[in-house]
């Protein structure tokens, strides 16, 4: 007990101290990065074709995630009796990228050298953007780790295929991001869940998917099928990196994002794949985009994101725990 009858140290209400994610401990130094997991800042939004404002979701993330960070170690569920996120799970906070305005050629090498920097360190990446086209320096920088540990399949959770080869010019907005992924040879394949309706992408890019390796399911196709099913049709005892747009999510509650698309996966349908993806191999990387908290006043959009970032995180430990 303290002098005033209360316990020692402090109480660290969410609104208190620094909105780093998960409230973890600050690194700037990204070569001395000593951590499992590391969050990176992606406030990039320049590739965006309608709505702009992703360039504000890292910090409405990062402040949303203090909602779930106080008061006990680890997180426990009792649905699965078990405790995630504990003190044996080291997270560092590195901050930003260093975006510079108009330019998209640097800014996107500033995001692969934090990512880079992150791999070296032996730690998860996890990015937080910004909009999709983040997602290109960030499979960029796994280049070296791909041939060191092997190659990766890509997991895309979304409402819009991404898969525009070039338009206008445009080969880098976000847009283009999964088919700039595929044309790596250390991209195996892709997964690609919750694509519906009016898309990003012509009927071509879907054709020109599916011949390089594409799985492509809708909402509808993914519920239909079952999360157990659909995991069989994901490659077993892979390396996964996970890729999420925001707007996979039905905009009643993901309102926050530049392209809304109604029809889509609520909180559970992606948890369970996510959590699924989690035992069934190797989660090495992650990217949430498009959170545009300007949209959605009620702020449940960056929540639903902190939310889902810190469960996934949570599982990946607790699944490599069990494996070892």
């Amino acid at each position: 007990m303290s002098a005033h009858g209360y316990e020692a140290g402090r109480l660290n209400l969410p609104f208190v101290g620094l909105s780093t994610f998960g409230k973890s401990p600050v690194e700037t130094d990204w070569d001395n990065i000593d951590a499992d997991v590391a969050i990176l800042g992606a406030p990039f939004d320049f590739g965006t074709q309608w709505r702009p404002g992703a360039r504000f979701g890292p910090r409405a993330v990062r402040e949303a995630s203090t909602l779930f960070s106080f008061g006990h170690a680890g997180a426990y569920d009792h649905e699965d009796d078990a405790t995630y996120l504990d003190a044996s799970v080291r997270m560092v906070d590195i901050g930003d990228a260093d975006i510079i305005h108009t330019l998209t050629e640097e800014s996107h090498a500033n995001i692969a050298l934090g990512v880079g920097k992150i791999l070296d360190a032996g730690a998860l990446p996890v990015v937080i953007g910004g909009d999709h086209s983040i997602n290109i320096p960030c499979i960029n920088a796994f280049e070296t780790d791909c041939e060191k540990n092997g190659p990766i399949h890509v997991v895309q959770i979304d409402a819009h295929l991404d898969f525009v080869d070039e338009r206008h010019g445009v080969t880098a907005g976000h847009g283009n991001p999964m088919r700039r992924a595929i044309e790596k040879d250390y991209v195996t394949g892709m997964t690609q869940l919750g694509i519906r309706n009016v898309s990003s992408t012509a009927r071509d890019g879907y054709e020109d998917a599916r011949q390089r390796g594409s799985d492509i399911l809708s909402v509808r196709q993914v519920r239909k099928l079952g999360t157990d099913a659909v995991l069989e049709r994901i490659p077993e005892h892979a390396r996964y990196y996970v890729t999420i747009d925001i707007d996979a999510f039905c905009p009643s509650i993901a309102a926050g994002t530049g392209t809304p698309s109604h029809g889509g996966f609520l909180y559970y349908d992606v948890l369970e794949i996510l959590q699924g993806l989690a035992r069934r191999g190797d989660v090495v990387g992650i990217d949430l985009v498009e959170v545009a908290p300007a949209y959605d006043p009620t702020e449940s959009t960056q929540v639903l994101a902190a939310q889902l970032l810190l469960n996934f995180i949570g599982f990946i430990f607790h699944e490599r725990s069990n494996r070892a």
